[in-house]
């Protein structure tokens, strides 16, 4: 049979866990967004870098909805 108090302890090093690649996955989807943005204002060559704007604020806006739902689970 399990320690109740070793659960308690457990949780927090998992919480940590999940916030850390949640902010991994923020970074790198950014990243991703930024980069492509950039290939795509440098074959359109329109010389102000728009894709890099609207691709940047759109995987903003999904990476912080995929947070706050992630964070609002009424799973712990």
């Amino acid at each position: 049979m399990e320690d109740p108090s070793f659960r308690k302890k457990q949780k927090p090093s998992n919480l940590l866990l999940r916030y850390a690649g949640l902010a991994f996955q923020m970074m790198a989807g950014i990243g991703v967004a930024l980069w492509l943005g950039y290939l795509l204002d440098k074959k359109v060559n329109i010389g102000f870098p728009l894709f890099m704007i609207i691709f940047s604020l759109l995987a903003l806006g999904l990476l912080l909805w995929q947070i706050v739902k992630d964070t609002s689970r009424h799973d712990r």
